[in-house]
């Protein structure tokens, strides 16, 4: 049964409202994590739907017994500080969490790339068929090393957020960890040498644009991404396959939540008849970063 209002003085009620007031700044964005992406006409709403339950729950915390906002504003804070040392949801994530709601529906654009793949996306322009070839043939999924790697550093970030965006995460720290660690050693003058992804590994992540290509497409696919490798002019990079605009978009918030610094303006993406790729090359500082040039060689579809 509501409890009395007319018992509580002008000063208790602003305290309860407060305390209720910074109950629910936190609480709304850790359970954000559990609902799942949700998109209304463009725009990303999971994290008001949030704001709305969290409402409801400390209103429904009031109207049962108003002091017990009290030990749950108190049991809040204490959670994520105490996941502060744990490493896990904390007041960052939660600021993270509010900047990456109103970044993805109004501060980040999308920048569809036009070139070659969004007219002729088979089409090859003029490239030596040994260099498709053997990248191809390096390429390799299904070794213990490459998967025993991906699968280590697919857990290395973001778990706290897997409840939000599924596999999406596994990707993102995954690629996180190799473009924070790859380091660029050119080939020999005489010759391109295209590396396997277990060689890059042993050699300490070390390599140049196609070595990067190869190992970030083998690790990926190891744990059930779909990858391709673009060609272009004096250079190679790989794409992650996101799915349809819907997919997409939750790859973009994805993207923009879990990269926050620095702030992200343009999601540079291929499409073609509805597939959305985005670009998850070493010189860019997140997923779907610009490319370097639109002078399309070759695509390798794995």
């Amino acid at each position: 049964m509501a409890i009395d209002e007319s018992k509580y003085s002008a000063s208790q009620k602003f305290l309860l409202n407060l305390l209720s007031l910074l109950t629910l700044l936190p609480l709304a964005p850790y359970i954000n994590r559990f609902l799942p992406p949700i998109v209304a006409g463009g725009f990303h709403i999971d994290l008001a739907v949030a704001v709305v339950i969290s409402l409801l729950l400390v209103y429904a915390i009031r109207w049962v017994f108003r002091p017990l906002i009290f030990p749950v504003f108190l049991l809040t804070c204490g959670m994520l500080l105490v996941n502060k040392y744990r490493d896990s949801y904390t007041f960052t994530n939660v600021l993270n969490d509010y900047k990456g709601m109103v970044q993805g529906n109004w501060g980040t654009k999308d920048s569809k790339q036009l070139d070659i793949l969004s007219l002729y996306p088979r089409r090859v322009e003029s490239y030596r068929d040994k260099t498709v070839r053997g990248m191809r043939e390096k390429i390799n999924f299904q070794d213990s090393v490459v998967r025993n790697f991906s699968v280590r550093h697919s857990l290395e970030y973001y778990d706290e957020y897997f409840y939000k965006y599924g596999k999406v995460t596994r990707f993102l720290s995954l690629f996180r960890y190799i473009n924070s660690h790859f380091k660029y050693v050119l080939d020999s003058r005489r010759d391109e040498y295209f590396a396997t992804p277990q060689e890059t590994i042993q050699n300490g992540l070390g390599g140049d644009c196609d070595d990067h290509s190869i190992l970030m497409t083998s690790c990926l696919q190891s744990i059930g991404a779909r990858c391709r490798i673009v060609l272009i002019k004096g250079h190679a990079y790989p794409e992650l396959y996101c799915g349809d605009k819907e997919d997409f978009e939750i790859m973009k918030q994805a993207i923009i939540t879990l990269f926050p610094k620095p702030a992200i303006k343009e999601i540079y993406y291929h499409e073609l008849k509805g597939e959305y790729w985005i670009n998850l090359d070493y010189t860019a500082r997140h997923p779907g970063g610009p490319y370097m040039n639109d002078k399309v060689y070759a695509l390798i579809e794995l």
